[in-house]
């Protein structure tokens, strides 16, 4: 599989750590080529925030931001988490010695901390960018704030969870490959099963990123839009399949198609019907 396969843990761990184990293991034992986190402390959203206290029991303390770094390694996938603020890039580049990043829609606004990201280009080649709720002129602002990055991705996305079908928007892919032509583009999905996912791969897309879950009935708001450990094999076997019926974008006879050629193209004799 070509495209790049991003199964987002987020919170769906509920902060319980044996859960998030055993939620790598799922993802990379069903295709997924990148597990995701989040690396934010809930006091950065200040103690008056209405979800301070989920926040508190979900985020992700450094420890174990190792050991599931460790245990992609282990099991030969990439860490990639989320960063929010100056010091969990910090934190991610400095202390973790992650080359790439991913950027939350929620950040991409926030000139001044992709500015940072910027200055740590040295250190960091690669930054998925998700664009939930942007406009083309927001984005491009955001692609000059990450001029120095080598190997950026945008990130088609809505930021609904989960996203509706009249949501989707899946044509904004190609408004975003028109008007960002030498910038890769990819699809964050919220939406519920894997068409979306699919029909984002057909488009053109390099990357996908979904939410990862056991069920898409436990109680949160990234569960019933989220793959379980079936869904994400599906995923990986239609993305599979689909790409290799997608081909290239050239015109021309089918090696197994020249076999017939000569019979399919015969001359064909002028005879009545009733002959």
């Amino acid at each position: 599989m070509n495209t790049v396969l991003i199964a987002e843990l987020g919170e769906n761990h509920y902060g319980r750590w044996d859960i998030c184990r055993g939620m790598v293991e799922e993802v990379a034992a069903n295709g997924a080529t990148v597990a995701k986190f989040q690396t934010y402390t809930a006091n950065q959203f200040g103690a008056d925030h209405e979800w301070h206290d989920w926040f508190r029991g979900v985020e992700m303390p450094e420890a174990v931001h190792f050991e599931m770094q460790q245990l992609c390694e282990e099991l030969g996938i990439t860490f990639l988490s989320s960063t929010f603020t100056r010091r969990s890039t910090d934190f991610l580049v400095d202390r973790m010695g992650l080359s790439a990043l991913k950027l939350a829609s929620s950040r991409i606004v926030d000139h001044e901390l992709l500015g940072h990201v910027n200055d740590r280009a040295e250190q960091v080649q690669t930054v998925y960018l998700s664009t939930g709720g942007s406009t083309i002129d927001e984005i491009r602002r955001a692609v000059e704030c990450l001029d120095a990055i080598e190997n950026l991705s945008l990130l088609h996305c809505v930021s609904q969870y989960p996203t509706e079908d009249a949501n989707v928007n899946l044509l904004a892919i190609r408004a975003m490959q028109a008007a960002f032509p030498d910038i890769p583009i990819g699809y964050s999905d919220h939406s519920r099963g894997i068409a979306a996912c699919l029909a984002a791969v057909a488009l053109g897309a390099t990357v996908l990123e979904k939410h990862f879950t056991y069920h898409t009935r436990m109680p949160g708001d990234d569960h019933e839009g989220a793959l379980t450990p079936e869904s994400l094999a599906e995923l990986v076997g239609q993305v599979t399949r689909l790409e290799t019926m997608l081909g290239r974008e050239e015109k021309v006879p089918m090696p197994d198609e020249q076999k017939a050629l000569s019979q399919l193209r015969g001359k064909m004799l002028e005879v009545d019907f009733d002959s």
